[in-house]
C-alpha cells in the first residue's frame, strides 16, 4: 500500500496527548510542508504561529473550550488569516517571483495589477474568508505531513476566535485566527479513541465519475 495511504490510515484526531516533545527535525518538516503548500495565486495570505510556550498555551486552553491537546501537546499551530491584501504585499510577492525565476522586473505587471484591483474592491470580511480558505489548504497539508512523520495532530475549529486574537495580539497585526492544530504524541492510556476504527464513506459514495 502507498506509504501516504498507510500514514493516513494511521492518523486520527488524537484526543489526549502525552506531553512528549516533537523532535525539531519532524517539526521542521511539518512546517516546511506548510510553506510549500498550494495557495490561490501563490500569495500565502496567512501567518502560522508556532507556539511551544506552555504558559501561552495555558492561556489559550480556555478559549479553545478546554481541549486538552492544547496543553498536553508539544506545539500548537495557530493559522492566522490576513484581513487585508495590500498593493505592497502583492508587489513583495511578485518581486520574489522575479528573483526566484530570473524574470525581468515588471514582466507580470498585468497580472499583479489585476490582483491589486480585485482585492481593493473586497471588504475585510471577504478577504479574511478567502484567506481562511487558503489557510485551510495549508492545514490539510500539515495533517498529511504530520502523519508521515508519525506525529499526532488534532485540527480544531472549536475555539473562541475573538479571545484567541486578543491573547495573541492578532488584530493589530491585521490577522485573525482561522484554525488551530495541536501537534504531539497520543496518550494511548487516556485516549478512548486510540483504537477506534476509522470511519469514512466508501469510494462509490464519495466519488462520482463523469
Amino acid at each position: 500500500m502507498n506509504t501516504t495511504i498507510n500514514s493516513l490510515n494511521w492518523r486520527y484526531a488524537a484526543k489526549r496527548m502525552n506531553g512528549q516533545k516533537v523532535p525539531a527535525g519532524k517539526l521542521d518538516n511539518i512546517l516546511e510542508s506548510i510553506r510549500l503548500t498550494a495557495t490561490s495565486n501563490g500569495l500565502q495570505p496567512f501567518t502560522v504561529l508556532v507556539i511551544e510556550d506552555k504558559e501561552i498555551r495555558e492561556k489559550l486552553f480556555k478559549s479553545a473550550v478546554k481541549q486538552p491537546q492544547v496543553v498536553e501537546g508539544s506545539h500548537l499551530l495557530v493559522f492566522a488569516a490576513w484581513k487585508n491584501i495590500t498593493a505592497e504585499q502583492i508587489d513583495t510577492y511578485f518581486d520574489m517571483v522575479y528573483e526566484e525565476r530570473g524574470m525581468e522586473k515588471g514582466a507580470l505587471d498585468q497580472y499583479a495589477n489585476f490582483l491589486k484591483d480585485h482585492f481593493a474592491k473586497q471588504t475585510e470580511v471577504e478577504i479574511f474568508n478567502w484567506a481562511s480558505k487558503q489557510a485551510y489548504i495549508a492545514l490539510g497539508t500539515a495533517l498529511v505531513a504530520a502523519a508521515e512523520e508519525k506525529v499526532d495532530s488534532t485540527p480544531m475549529e472549536g475555539f473562541n476566535a475573538a479571545e484567541v486574537d486578543q491573547i495573541l495580539g492578532l488584530a493589530e497585526k491585521g490577522l485573525g485566527a482561522s484554525s488551530l492544530l495541536a501537534l504531539g504524541f497520543r496518550d494511548g492510556s487516556a485516549d478512548h479513541m486510540v483504537n477506534a476504527k476509522k470511519v469514512r464513506r466508501s469510494k462509490d459514495k464519495l466519488f462520482v465519475k463523469i
